[in-house]
């Protein structure tokens, strides 16, 4: 999908705002398609090395993310220039649908000889190779949340795509755009660093960071307001399965001196956890206890505080809040 320049880079979220990237280990099906030669002449000899080497659809559901992540980059120029929309007339439904899946082909088929795309090629390959393999496979369009001003914003917008793909009779929640790396803030490039945790990802943390256009998933509808208004989380935040217990509002309204109390699922007292102040300094998070299975703690607001509030867990951010001081 072809984004404005007006956009943030929906595609990255690992280091935004002082984040640090960090390693991801692969797992058994990752170290097997590593070993994948460089170049495949088709993306048909692709799925029939994916069909021998891996029996389950769950494997090759994640072989196909992993080869993805591993060789496709993301197209910055191509996300920074867009290309002017293309036009097509037709006939009947039919025939809009055959050019729109014709056209779709071309632009898969150039994502695998380029080894570059943005979001829309991304899912365009993944739901190709799926279906080579036999596996029922969607793209799903919609909003992402990624940068601090999202938190708390007044509408939705369409942004982003993701896949949905049937693997051992339950449909999986994939973004292989953001499993194949980041954006580096501080060195203003692009860096690949795979990481597995958009892939069959937990669905309350993929809905925090994306919304389906259609508003529903599996027929459930979900919460706009709460996709909205809800605090922004991190890569770090779904890998340490770190979830916000309180606030869970994105936004905190506070007058000089009050004190908020936050609470984090899965932290330990003993861990590194601190936020910045507007001087840039690093103000360690004392006196916390731990309370069924979450750190809880207290920050006292003052004119220290800017307008946005983020944790950081060692070196890399966790979440962060929008601040409203009256």
């Amino acid at each position: 999908m072809i984004l404005k320049k007006n956009t943030i880079f929906v595609l990255f979220l690992s280091v935004l705002f002082l984040q640090s990237a960090y390693s991801q280990k692969y797992n058994a099906v990752d170290n097997i398609v590593l070993k994948y030669p460089k170049q495949f002449s088709s993306t048909e000899k692709l799925a029939e090395r994916i069909e021998k080497d891996f029996t389950s659809d769950y494997d090759k559901a994640r072989a196909i993310y992993s080869w993805i992540a591993f060789n496709i980059s993301y197209d910055l120029a191509t996300y920074l220039n867009p290309p002017r929309a293309r036009g097509f007339s037709y006939t009947t439904e039919l025939d809009k649908q055959q050019k729109i899946k014709l056209q779709n082909d071309k632009d898969l088929q150039k994502v695998f000889k380029t080894r570059k795309a943005v979001c829309e090629g991304f899912t365009l390959l993944y739901r190709h190779l799926a279906g080579l393999v036999g596996l029922k496979c969607e793209i799903v369009r919609g909003d992402s949340k990624t940068r601090l001003n999202d938190i708390g914003r007044q509408n939705t917008t369409s942004n982003h795509a993701w896949n949905v793909v049937l693997a051992d009779g339950k449909w999986r929640l994939v973004d292989v755009t953001w499993g194949e790396g980041y954006y580096d803030q501080s060195k203003r490039k692009l860096a690949k660093d795979f990481t597995d945790i958009y892939f069959d990802t937990n669905p309350s943390y993929f809905f925090a960071k994306h919304f389906p256009d259609s508003g529903t998933y599996l027929g459930d509808q979900l919460s706009k307001s709460d996709f909205m208004n809800a605090p922004l989380i991190y890569n770090k935040t779904i890998e340490g399965d770190y979830e916000i217990m309180a606030p869970q509002s994105g936004t905190i309204t506070v007058k000089k001196g009050d004190k908020v109390t936050f609470r984090i699922k899965n932290i330990s007292k003993t861990a590194v956890l601190f936020y910045l102040n507007q001087k840039n300094q690093a103000v360690r998070i004392e006196n916390s206890k731990e309370r069924g299975g979450s750190l809880e703690f207290q920050v006292t607001f003052d004119q220290n505080i800017g307008q946005y509030l983020t944790f950081y867990l060692d070196k890399s951010s966790i979440v962060s809040f929008k601040v409203i001081q009256k």
